[in-house]
């Protein structure tokens, strides 16, 4: 298994905050949901308490009066507008290496499961574990739908992936690369780890850890 991160590490920048900016402006979320949401990610950046589940609240939270499907083509415009254009050629490159030398690809990610699902084909990713959010009446919830694929989370859901699809026990983590120090439980799972650009954090556990940093360019 070759397994990707996606925000900062596939791609320059963290898609929810981007998408969060990217519905401001299209007058789909009020100034003050964003800047809720400018909060929740300072908090984030400086390690203090929070939950998972409330960022992604709070930006699904702008789409529960349209339809899902409406939600969803509002998700595809961003990622067509903003994302597809922040792919990291280096990523790109890594995913095909690994996927002609035999490798099993994987994009995971805390991002919602349309926008992930359009970044693993781009990617050339086997398959991708995402954020999903709860469906009632044809609308999204502001309401997670299991776990926010985040920290602990990503191993185990690609645990979950590769169980269904490979055999318990016919699989193993080769690579993996993450940016942020909540992806350390995903690199320490593998054989080889690759911190790219990372944050302080991050960067001083790797040095630790004898991890590859690798100083991969913006889109």
């Amino acid at each position: 298994m070759a397994v990707f991160d996606f925000d900062g590490t596939v791609i320059s920048g963290q898609s929810g905050f981007l998408f969060a900016a990217y519905l401001y402006r299209q007058h789909i979320s009020s100034l003050a949901r964003t800047l809720r949401l400018a909060w929740w990610g300072i908090r984030y950046k400086f390690h203090l308490p929070q939950r998972q589940e409330e960022a992604r609240e709070l930006v699904v939270g702008a789409l529960t009066e349209m339809s899902a499907a409406q939600a969803d083509e509002v998700m595809c415009s961003f990622y067509q507008d903003v994302i597809a254009p922040r792919f990291r050629p280096e990523a790109l490159a890594a995913a095909k290496r690994y996927r002609s030398e035999g490798y099993v690809v994987l994009l995971v990610s805390a991002t919602f499961v349309p926008i992930a699902e359009l970044a693993a084909a781009h990617l050339g990713a086997d398959g991708f574990m995402a954020t999903r959010m709860q469906i009632a009446n044809g609308h999204y919830t502001s309401h997670v739908l299991g776990s926010v694929i985040e920290g602990a989370e990503k191993p185990r859901a690609v645990e979950r992936w590769c169980d269904e699809h490979l055999g318990a026990g016919a699989w193993k983590i080769v690579v993996a690369y993450g940016d942020h120090y909540s992806d350390v439980p995903l690199l320490e799972q593998a054989q080889a780890a690759h911190a790219v650009c990372p944050g302080p954090t991050l960067a001083k556990i790797a040095r630790q850890r004898g991890w590859e940093v690798l100083n991969w360019s913006s889109a």
